[in-house]
């Protein structure tokens, strides 16, 4: 997790969670003092956006919704991008950031480069967020926290198999793209992101990870998170394949003001506070 700093007094305890992707933003509101989930919404876009783009976005729904007119005490940024890669921390050196990306992404120089600690496996997650969002928050609201996407789902994940005693196949399902998390023994062994257009493309990417790590769909247990459900043809695809399925659960003890679909939806954003 990176802090912008910036001093700022604010005696409310509502926190607030924005979710970036260039597919759209999503917004996640917690009142501390009653430990409730007051406000989660989606705005989804039909086309990928630019990150100049997405910025006019967010700054026309600060402005046109109520529920983000408020002052939070606390303001939490998650970045959804495939711009992102782990390293072992007895590897890390801070001044290699662009090195580590570079073989896996597209970059250009005058990207700013940031990176997570992940304490819970003692790896770093180095990523590009968009600046210019950050920019705005800090100009806006003043101190603010950032990290990627997969910081903050890998790291739930080996909370919820710390002590496992199996492998597991976690399915992080969004709007065109999904992520994978194996872990054995509590363990993360493989994280990847995948973008897909069909059922074909979703249950391919599960398979052939499957494979690459002789795991038996007969006997792997596939743990689904995100957007899904049981009428889902993604579900109908994977359970033709694949035996053992379930839907994971969220680790959070929330009120939520309006009751959410199922406990795996939204599994990052409600887990980022």
């Amino acid at each position: 997790m990176e802090i912008a700093n910036k001093t700022r007094k604010i005696k409310t305890k509502i926190e607030l969670s924005i979710q970036i992707s260039l597919n759209g933003l999503s917004f996640c509101i917690l009142n501390k003092e009653t430990n409730t989930i007051t406000f989660l919404k989606h705005f989804e876009k039909d086309k990928k956006l630019s990150p100049f783009d997405a910025l006019d976005f967010l700054k026309h729904l600060f402005n046109t919704e109520i529920e983000l007119q408020q002052d939070f005490e606390t303001i939490h940024v998650i970045y959804v991008n495939d711009i992102s890669t782990m390293v072992p921390k007895a590897l890390f050196n801070e001044d290699l950031l662009a090195d580590y990306l570079k073989f896996n992404s597209k970059i250009l120089k005058s990207d700013f480069i940031a990176f997570d600690s992940i304490e819970i496996n003692d790896s770093v997650n180095v990523y590009v967020p968009y600046v210019n969002i950050n920019n705005f928050i800090y100009d806006t609201f003043g101190s603010f926290t950032y990290s990627h996407f997969s910081t903050v789902l890998i790291e739930k994940i080996l909370q919820l198999e710390k002590h496992a005693d199996d492998a597991k196949l976690y399915v992080n399902v969004n709007k065109g793209h999904f992520e994978i998390i194996v872990t054995d023994k509590g363990k993360l062994i493989l994280y990847n992101t995948f973008e897909y257009s069909s059922k074909e493309d979703f249950i391919y990417y599960i398979l052939f990870t499957a494979e690459q790590l002789k795991l038996n769909p007969e006997k792997i247990h596939l743990i689904f998170l995100g957007d899904i459900n049981k009428e889902s043809e993604l579900y109908t695809i994977a359970y033709k394949y694949i035996r053992h399925i379930n839907f994971g659960t969220k680790l959070d003890t929330y009120n939520y003001t309006m009751k959410p679909k199922s406990n795996y939806l939204d599994f990052v954003l409600t887990q980022s506070f």
